[in-house]
């Protein structure tokens, strides 16, 4: 499972990049554009060709689930500790029928004492950053958490294998893509590992 997080900033060519990967076998791509407003994240969307919309996984304005066939919603961690303990009250009015949910952790420890049932969780880091210098990798090892974990931070071609070794059913890329000079074959490479 490999899962593209959107670089923080638009980039040159970014929605073109972007239909190519998912022409490619992209399934979860993660909508997170901190600076961008819910019109911003509307017209986003809009750009993207209708058909890949339920590929994509929004951080921020979850209430979009109920605008387009998104994929599904994520929570950012202090999101998550702000409101999943009271999940009724948070998705009562979001149409989440069919839609994945996910959250960002920091700590194995934390994730695997989780109560909620998260369809995936992404954790991190577990290699040094390659899109936020001096964000240092852990190197988790989460062989012994029965749960869908997606490990992020500093992912490349490189080190992908260990990050099955280390446990992971997946990778959550960002810089290993976006900061490629061949982002679409960087994406082919890395899918051959968790097909």
């Amino acid at each position: 499972m490999i899962v593209v997080i959107a670089p923080e900033h638009d980039m040159e060519h970014e929605l073109n990049i972007l239909h190519q990967l998912f022409d490619e076998g992209l399934h979860y791509f993660h909508l997170r554009k901190p600076h961008k407003s819910l019109k911003d994240h509307r017209a986003y969307l809009n750009e993207l060709d209708v058909k890949y919309h339920n590929r994509v996984v929004v951080h921020l304005y979850h209430e979009l689930v109920n605008e387009f066939d998104l994929k599904g919603i994520h929570f950012q961690e202090q999101h998550r500790i702000d409101h999943i303990d009271n999940p009724g009250r948070y998705f009562k009015n979001l149409e989440m029928y069919g839609k994945s949910i996910s959250s960002s952790f920091h700590e194995p420890e934390v994730l695997d004492n989780c109560y909620f049932e998260f369809d995936y969780h992404l954790l991190s880091p577990v290699f040094s950053s390659i899109s936020k210098p001096g964000y240092k990798g852990r190197g988790f090892d989460v062989n012994h958490i029965d749960k869908t974990i997606i490990g992020m931070g500093g992912v490349s071609i490189e080190n992908i294998e260990e990050f099955k070794t280390l446990g992971f059913k997946g990778v959550g890329v960002l810089g290993g893509i976006w900061n490629s000079n061949e982002p679409v074959e960087s994406f082919k490479k890395m899918k051959q590992y968790f097909e």
